[in-house]
């Protein structure tokens, strides 16, 4: 795992030693990402640089260092992630006769693939997570490539006719040129998600590469061209077309086989690897498949709380201690989460409003005292129908679709039609305070869910702020996949449209984000082997009813873990990675978190109107109502406003 970022000047007059130490202050800022080494390319007559930040896993020799060159010259890439299939590769590429190898590094076979095959279908051969960038030196273009489902992070620009790109934002800001325009739409976006949706980033114009995609960059003419190897929508229509045709024990028996060879890659590492155990189904699985694979005890840690209620450290114990593993685990409390709070902004470069950022980062950070990698169960809850939002999504849904269509279209659109001052001038007479969910937009959805439309049910689902439009001062909220019409169209299937957008929208963007950042922030590398690309084209293609039986979801992956783990130390009510954070904002958190709401704070940024914060807050605190979300978000920005405003 490592950290990347680079820049083409056009026409560059610009001196070889300015490039380099322009590379050298944006290598800097994500030195964290890559703390064994750091190293540069520069062609000074083309404008190109490279840094790469250097965490060493596989080939710690010099041999795996980068930037690095192909045998024939041709391409120079830095790369951050694993290439799990690269022996694999390596060999394929032997029996076509390269057979030129310096060392055994994964950077070394795929930069070799590329040249032998081009980029598009060395990809496509590749079993991984990565982010690179590939400066072809006879064409003089940029190719910039993220991996299928989004693991690892990529942002590009182009500022001025030059072109930029890092794996986080800080190291752009290291351009003394840099503009970073807050993009108004997308902090609206943020308010009603928590989290910024990609394509886009906090920045006017600053992007992050989409999963699987390649950008193609031509900088003499500025031509930007962008491609898929390989497209969510294209798993969903193909698992669709070629359903699972086995039985119950098919599947099981089929699912075992690709998660243990998922598992048996991704434990291959020239460093201590470990696992996160939270004891949930996700991580037992994978830690249940990992020391199957294990000729000794799996080092394993989790992370507990004081309060019952949030606390399933002592679920990970008994899983733990049922399969023999090396536990470790560290309970927390609300002093190490105000300890981390100051680090926030920091870590994640954009707002980013998911509280469990904060236990992901204790437990990266005592993991990292033990081991260099870390396997992660992310993934399990979009491929397997495991969040319990989509039982009650369904249940509201199919509840609604009893009352006969037209009755439900009648009242819909009556309920749409009450113009907006009618809304505001009935809630100002039933002493309803501005702060609190307006009326208006509770009014609003129910005539979404009064409409026949499943996507705005869930849309809704997922929604904090209902109108952050109202709360973003001069924003309107850029409208994304969760507004389009294509995912209902993919599928008819209300559960598979919601597994879908979370696949594609909350995954990369929330998931993958906080565990990639918060392991990072400590020079930990996390893996995934839920998120193997054939596991994940599997489980799209099994029928609905077998990922959810009797009421019961992840019933494939329960059955998996079934074989290795009782039932009773995993058959309990799903509890997530959350904290208190209601009970913190009221009590140890509540001074710090003041400082940033009120309303001079909220005033010296100029993006949110305090108005509609700052009432929300006081009935917090009373212990009236739980805004801990709303309130969270708002925070979060503020403290990113704090640190990069």
């Amino acid at each position: 795992m490592c950290g990347v970022a680079g820049f083409v000047f056009p026409d560059s007059k610009l001196s070889e030693d300015y490039l380099k130490s322009l590379l050298k202050s944006m290598g800097a800022a994500i030195s964290y990402r890559g703390p064994d080494a750091e190293a540069f390319w520069v062609d000074a007559h083309s404008g190109v640089g490279m840094v790469h930040r250097r965490l060493s896993i596989i080939d710690l020799s010099p041999a795996g260092n980068q930037p690095m060159l192909s045998h024939d010259g041709r391409f120079v890439m830095v790369y951050n992630g694993e290439i799990y299939n690269s022996e694999a590769i390596r060999e394929e590429l032997i029996s076509c006769g390269v057979s030129r190898f310096n060392g055994h590094s994964d950077t070394e076979v795929i930069l070799e693939a590329i040249s032998y095959w081009g980029i598009e279908v060395a990809f496509k051969k590749t079993n991984g997570m990565f982010a690179c960038a590939v400066w072809d030196c006879k064409e003089a273009k940029l190719s910039l490539v993220r991996d299928r489902l989004g693991i690892k992070p990529l942002y590009w620009c182009s500022q001025n006719g030059r072109v930029f790109f890092a794996s986080e934002l800080k190291a752009l800001y290291a351009n003394p040129e840099w503009k970073g325009e807050i993009d108004l739409g997308t902090l609206a976006s943020y308010l009603r998600h928590s989290y910024i949706q990609g394509p886009g980033s906090i920045h006017k114009g600053v992007n992050k590469l989409r999963p699987g995609s390649i950008v193609t960059i031509e900088p003499s003419s500025g031509k930007t061209e962008s491609q898929f190897f390989w497209e969510m929508c294209e798993v969903v229509q193909s698992g669709y077309q070629n359903p699972f045709e086995g039985n119950e024990k098919d599947v099981v028996d089929e699912l075992e086989a690709l998660l243990s060879d998922s598992v048996r890659r991704q434990m291959v590492s020239d460093v201590p690897v470990g696992a996160f155990l939270s004891g949930g189904i996700d991580s037992s699985t994978v830690v249940a498949l990992m020391q199957a694979n294990s000729d000794r005890p799996v080092k394993t840690f989790s992370i507990g709380f004081d309060e019952v209620d949030y606390n399933e450290a002592r679920h990970a114990s008994a899983v733990a201690k049922h399969l023999g593993t090396d536990h470790s685990e560290w309970y927390m409390t609300s002093q190490d989460a105000l300890d981390v709070v100051p680090k926030l902004a920091n870590m994640f470069d954009e707002p980013f409003a998911d509280s469990s950022q904060i236990p992901t980062y204790l437990v990266s950070a005592m993991t990292r005292k033990h081991v260099t990698v870390a396997l992660s169960g992310d993934g399990g809850d979009e491929l397997f129908a495991g969040y319990s939002r989509y039982l009650q999504t369904l249940a509201r849904y199919k509840s609604f679709q009893r009352v006969p269509r037209h009755i439900r279209f009648l009242v819909s659109r009556a309920l749409r039609l009450l113009p907006g001052n009618t809304l505001s001038n009935l809630q100002r007479s039933l002493s309803i305070p501005s702060a609190r969910p307006n009326l208006g937009d509770k009014l609003n959805l129910l005539g979404d869910l009064l409409s026949d439309d499943g996507l705005a049910l869930y849309r809704q689902t997922l929604t904090h702020w209902a109108n952050p439009d109202q709360v973003i001062a001069g924003g309107q909220e850029v409208k994304g996949l969760l507004w389009s019409s294509n995912p209902a169209r993919l599928t008819s299937s209300m559960l598979k449209m919601m597994m879908y957008l979370d696949t594609c929208t909350y995954l990369p963007d929330d998931i993958l984000t906080k565990v990639d950042r918060a392991s990072m922030a400590v020079s930990l590398e996390a893996r995934v082997p839920l998120l193997d690309h054939r596991v994940v084209e599997f489980a799209w293609s099994l029928p609905d009813e077998m990922l959810i039986r009797h009421g019961e979801s992840k019933w494939p992956l329960r059955q998996v873990l079934y074989r290795y783990v009782p039932k009773e130390l995993i058959d309990r009510p799903k509890m997530g990675f959350g904290i208190p954070i209601d009970q913190w904002l009221r009590g140890p958190l509540r001074e710090w978190a003041e400082d940033l709401l009120n309303p001079h704070s909220i005033g010296q940024y100029g993006l949110i109107k305090s108005d509609a914060v700052w009432g929300m807050w006081r009935d917090h605190v009373s212990g009236k109502t739980n805004y801990q979300y709303h309130l969270w978000d708002v925070i979060m920005l503020q403290n990113w406003c704090r640190r990069f405003m």
